[in-house]
């Protein structure tokens, strides 16, 4: 018996992006065990800052949290990829700054949610179907924000799912940056996996 309940933004709040066809939730409850269920605490747009208000929301009976964060404070950072440099250390030294204060906020998140004394996983950013040629630079970007992530879990004994692996294909998204129904289901499944191993 256990009680999932997912936190953060769109990856999991997509339910605007697919229907009629099942959102991530729905495909959860549907990918775990009997007797187990889960609750959608993610809000679509929601910025790590915004995870601990969700906790507001989590049930009482709830068992298990899962958070997929981050992905749209990495967003804010796309100006990096045109913004005019004088060299490459320039543009190190942005990924640097940015990275540094994603890591300063993801690690707040997570010790609000690890607060609840709840078997926690988290889930990394996925690099979407942004398309050429900007996929292969947000991609590369993206790795220090994916890193920052790696490490604020590892420290926190928490669980990674790590959507890189998950959501592999172009079909896997309903847009450049959510995931489709083909891609709810592989999350959906990587978290049940994840919580009652």
């Amino acid at each position: 018996m256990g009680h999932v309940v997912l936190l953060g933004d769109s990856v999991f709040d997509n339910a605007v992006y697919v229907r009629p066809g099942p959102d991530v939730v729905t495909q959860l409850r549907a990918a775990l065990a009997a007797g187990w269920t889960a609750t959608l605490a993610a809000v679509d747009g929601a910025v790590l800052d915004h995870v601990a208000g969700q906790l507001r929301r989590v049930p009482g009976d709830a068992t298990h949290l899962v958070v997929s964060a981050g992905g749209n404070d990495a967003l804010a950072h796309t100006d990096l990829l045109d913004r005019p440099a004088r060299g490459s250390a320039q543009v190190l030294g942005w990924l640097a700054d940015a990275a540094e204060a994603f890591e300063t906020r993801y690690r707040r998140m997570l010790d609000a949610v690890l607060a609840r004394g709840l078997p926690t996983t988290v889930c990394t950013i996925y690099e979407g179907n942004l398309g050429p040629p900007v996929h292969r630079l947000a991609k590369t970007a993206l790795a220090v924000f994916d890193d920052a992530v790696q490490r604020v879990a590892r420290e926190r004994g928490a669980p990674v799912i790590e959507l890189r692996h998950v959501c592999t294909e172009a079909a896997d998204y309903a847009n450049p940056i959510e995931p489709s129904v083909r891609g709810g289901a592989k999350i959906a499944r990587a978290i049940a996996a994840s919580v009652t191993r």
